[in-house]
């Protein structure tokens, strides 16, 4: 897991907007010392993200709970397939169903939309990466399941790189301005990446020596050109307007990365349920 401060933060924040000051419905019905056994169940296709946390959910209401079957994050699960069993008191695993649920649910939308871009791509070495257009609070893990799905990470933070936006470039009073000033400030061990909306500002980005250069919203024909203009002298990124159906046409225009807020930001939760009986 990229933080497991992070998922734990976000745990007992989930539990504490879930239980409140107590699971009333359990306390009143089940006894403290009943004994059970619940089984997580994958209700349509997807690509399994997420146990990791469900289980820490579960752990932190009871650690004497036991997971005797589980399948590896990552796999690719059929309608009915157990994902997960739990075996040990009865009351944490009721009250800690929703919350697990949800961090499953929506981890493995995640990582079954992510998998099913990776499968419209090209087999060449683009690298295809996210954005920082997460749920806030969920960044860590949303960019874990990311991982999980088959593509990789752009930056976790803004203190991860420098990517010079249009809005920086205006501020500076231009593309050149705005790169001297980064190189000169910069730690050396950095590199510095620069958005551009035309080619020819492509090529003054090349000439001012970015090492990254993202393409932001170009269609096929002006990708190909900025990538003609740019030469080989830095890495290109394209972002903006890529979806399944265009990505593999745009991935063939010459770039090296191609970065999708929609991975995150337009994944739908899949449907997984919980059944419970008791043992004792």
């Amino acid at each position: 897991m990229t933080s497991m401060h992070a998922m734990n933060r976000l745990i007992d924040l989930a539990l504490e907007e879930d239980i409140g000051t107590g699971d009333i419905t359990t306390e009143t019905l089940i006894p403290a010392n009943a004994m059970g056994e619940a089984v997580i169940i994958a209700k349509a296709p997807l690509v399994l993200a997420g146990l990791l946390v469900a289980q820490a959910v579960f752990r932190r209401l009871d650690p004497a709970l036991t997971f005797p079957e589980e399948l590896s994050e990552g796999t690719s699960v059929t309608p009915g397939t157990c994902i997960l069993k739990i075996q040990g008191r009865l009351s944490p695993l009721l009250t800690g169903e929703r919350t697990a649920l949800n961090f499953l649910q929506r981890l493995s939308g995640i990582a079954t939309h992510v998998r099913r871009y990776v499968e419209a791509m090209p087999a060449t070495a683009i690298r295809l990466v996210d954005t920082r257009k997460t749920t806030p609070g969920w960044r860590a893990l949303e960019k874990y399941a990311v991982r999980i799905g088959g593509a990789a990470n752009h930056r976790m933070s803004l203190s991860d790189g420098i990517l010079i936006k249009d809005n920086h470039v205006a501020i500076c009073g231009g593309i050149r301005a705005a790169l001297k000033k980064a190189r000169r400030t910069a730690p050396h061990t950095l590199k510095l990446e620069i958005e551009v909306s035309t080619p020819a500002e492509a090529l003054e980005a090349a000439e001012a020596c970015a090492d990254i250069i993202m393409l932001d919203n170009m269609g096929p024909d002006t990708i190909r050109e900025a990538v003609r203009l740019i030469d080989g002298r830095a890495l290109v990124e394209i972002s903006g307007g890529v979806n399944r159906d265009n990505l593999a046409e745009l991935s063939a225009s010459g770039v090296d990365i191609v970065s999708v807020g929609a991975l995150t930001h337009s994944a739908v939760a899949v449907d997984i349920s919980m059944r419970v009986k008791i043992t004792s």
